[in-house]
C-alpha cells in the first residue's frame, strides 16, 4: 500500500474469542484494508481476543463493566477510552453488551456490527437455534450500521447458508462463522475506502442506497 494513503483508525470492541477480530487483523496486515487497528477493547479480562491483539502488537485494553453502577457510566468511560485512539471506525466483534443511546449517537455512522442472522429476523441471542426451531431453510449473518435500537441499524451485507436436515445449532454456527470471517473484512474495507456511509438511517455504497437486505451482487 502506498505511503501516501492515510490509513483509517479502527477500534475493535470484543468480549470473547475474537475470530472476526483476527480476520480483520489479517486483512489489515495484508493491506487488503486501508486501515489500522489502533486498539482492541474488551469488557472481559480473559477474552482471547486480547491475546490476539497483543500478538499483533495492538494496544489491548480491558475495562471491567462490573465496576460501573450503570450502563451509561460504563459507556462514558468506554467513550473516553475510545476517543484517545481517535477512531474513524468502531467495529463490534462479539461485544456482548447493549450500548447506550448516548454512546451510539456520539459515534453515529461510525459503528459496525455483525449479527448471526439474516436481519430483520432473529434479533438478540440464540439465533442459530431459533432459525432451526422455526424450520427455516436458510440462515446466515448480517453486517450493519449500529443505531440506538438493538440489531436494527441499516444492513450493509448479508451472507446465507442452507440449513440441512437434522443439523444442530453448533454445526450451523460454525458454517455461519466461516461466512462472517469473509464478510466483515470486506465491509470494513468499503468503509475505510470512503465508499460506505450511513445517511438518514440508510446505508449507501458508492453513493447508491442499499436495499433492506444490503448489498447484493447481481
Amino acid at each position: 500500500m502506498s505511503d501516501s494513503v492515510k490509513l483509517k483508525s479502527i477500534v475493535v470492541l470484543i468480549s470473547g474469542n475474537g475470530s472476526n477480530l483476527q480476520a480483520i487483523i489479517d486483512a489489515c496486515e495484508q493491506a487488503k484494508i486501508p486501515g489500522k487497528i489502533t486498539a482492541v477493547i474488551s469488557n472481559k479480562a480473559h477474552a482471547y481476543g486480547l491475546q490476539r491483539a497483543k500478538a499483533a502488537d495492538i494496544p489491548a485494553v480491558f475495562i471491567d463493566h462490573t465496576q460501573y453502577v450503570t450502563r451509561e457510566a460504563y459507556d462514558q468511560q468506554l467513550l473516553v477510552q475510545i476517543n484517545e485512539f481517535a477512531p474513524d471506525l468502531i467495529v463490534l466483534a462479539g461485544f456482548m453488551r447493549i450500548l447506550s443511546r448516548e454512546f451510539v449517537e456520539h459515534f453515529q455512522g461510525q459503528i459496525l456490527n455483525i449479527h448471526p442472522s439474516l436481519l430483520p429476523k432473529y434479533k438478540g441471542l440464540h439465533t442459530h437455534q431459533r432459525a432451526i426451531d422455526a424450520g427455516d431453510r436458510e440462515h446466515g449473518a448480517s453486517v450493519h450500521f449500529v443505531t440506538a435500537n438493538l440489531d436494527d441499524g441499516p444492513v450493509i451485507l448479508q451472507s446465507k447458508v442452507p440449513i440441512f436436515e437434522n443439523q444442530d445449532a453448533e454445526e450451523l454456527t460454525q458454517r455461519v462463522i466461516v461466512q462472517e470471517r469473509q464478510m466483515y473484512p470486506l465491509v470494513v474495507k468499503w468503509f475505510c475506502q470512503d465508499r460506505l456511509i450511513m445517511l438518514n438511517n440508510k446505508a449507501f455504497l458508492d453513493g447508491i442506497e442499499l436495499e433492506e437486505q444490503g448489498y447484493a451482487a447481481n
